[in-house]
């Protein structure tokens, strides 16, 4: 079951309640969103098309009360190639561990230090289509390249007129002719 998230209108949740995740039994889930559930995720993301996404894992006691979060992503992505924006497509299978501790507190901003582990406050409920939609976006490739697309130099200029080439748009390239022509030959010593 999903429904849609208040805070970010179009997106699909599926909260469990951490309460439900008591004793030594692990809360296993899947969120597998429907096909007009990943067009919004899609939209969200910017991508071309999710044709497929499974986010499978469980909740699981950690201690006496605090909750791990541990789960498997696939999915399969369609970018816009970041070269020529043709549409590319990627295989993407990742796995998230998450930690919600139930005493936990916030550092002060003086002693801001980073963790060692990736703690957080355990809230009322768990969003596991936000944690699933979250997992999907840091594994998502930065720059998708099609195949065989490569960064070229382009020259474009107005007709009649020379384009610039990179070497003309480096500040410090001539210095050293400069310098040269600047230089006075040294006088000789008696």
């Amino acid at each position: 079951m999903t429904d849609t998230d208040a805070a970010n209108p179009g997106l699909p949740t599926q909260p469990y309640r951490s309460a439900l995740v008591s004793g030594r039994k692990p809360l296993r889930f899947t969120f597998a969103p429907d096909e007009a559930a990943r067009r919004q995720i899609a939209a969200a993301l910017d991508l071309i098309e999710l044709p497929e996404f499974t986010f499978k894992g469980e909740l699981a006691p950690f201690g006496r009360a605090d909750v791990t979060l541990r789960a498997d992503l696939t999915a399969l992505v369609v970018q816009p190639c970041s070269i020529t924006l043709a549409p590319v497509r990627s295989k993407l299978t990742d796995t998230t561990e998450r930690r919600y501790a139930y005493d936990y507190a916030q550092p002060d901003a003086d002693e801001l230090e980073i963790p060692e582990d990736d703690i957080e406050a355990l809230p009322e409920t768990i969003d596991i289509a936000a944690v699933a939609i979250e997992a999907l976006a840091l594994a998502l490739p930065l720059y998708p390249r099609a195949r065989g697309a490569e960064f070229t130099e382009a020259a474009f200029a107005a007709p009649g007129v020379e384009p610039l080439q990179s070497a003309d748009l480096k500040p410090f390239a001539g210095l050293a002719a400069l310098a040269d022509k600047l230089k006075k030959p040294e006088e000789p010593t008696a």
